[in-house]
């Protein structure tokens, strides 16, 4: 069996206490000295997600730490072409929501996760860097603050 181990770096990125439309920002992971990301959302708590009151993640990349620098990532530079995460079912508690892979060319990627009137829900951010250019790679990384 190969060492993975040691080529991949997870990084918590925050969780964000979601509450009506109030957007939640993670923090950024930064990836260089990495070939791949992905980025990974796990559900705690989700009340009132209901198809009209669910909540969306979004991939977002940015060439500094600075929030307002911070764009939605295209399809284009994701895998499979997929750039959000839904939630939109009260039954989504403790579960992983999904995950989004980026092979753009920005240095941070996060997420911000956005809710409808009725949403309250708990949400970690995960990070995996994978491909790391020397391994063996630290497993626990630490995550970049917006600014």
């Amino acid at each position: 069996m190969r060492d993975a181990i040691s080529n991949h770096t997870v990084v918590n990125l925050g969780e964000l206490a979601l509450s009506g439309t109030t957007p939640g920002v993670s923090d950024y992971v930064d990836t260089r000295g990495y070939d791949s990301v992905s980025i990974v959302l796990l559900t705690g708590t989700v009340t009132d997600a209901g198809t009209v009151d669910g909540f969306t993640a979004v991939l977002e990349e940015s060439a500094d730490t600075t929030g307002a620098a911070a764009s939605a990532v295209v399809a284009a530079d994701t895998v499979n072409l997929v750039n959000t995460i839904q939630v939109t079912a009260d039954t989504d508690d403790n579960v992983n929501a999904g995950g989004m892979g980026y092979n753009g060319t920005e240095r941070y990627v996060g997420a911000t996760v956005t809710g409808t009137a009725g949403t309250s829900a708990n949400v970690t951010v995960l990070a995996i860097l994978h491909r790391p250019h020397r391994a063996p790679a630290d497993f626990v990384g630490t995550s970049v603050a917006r600014t």
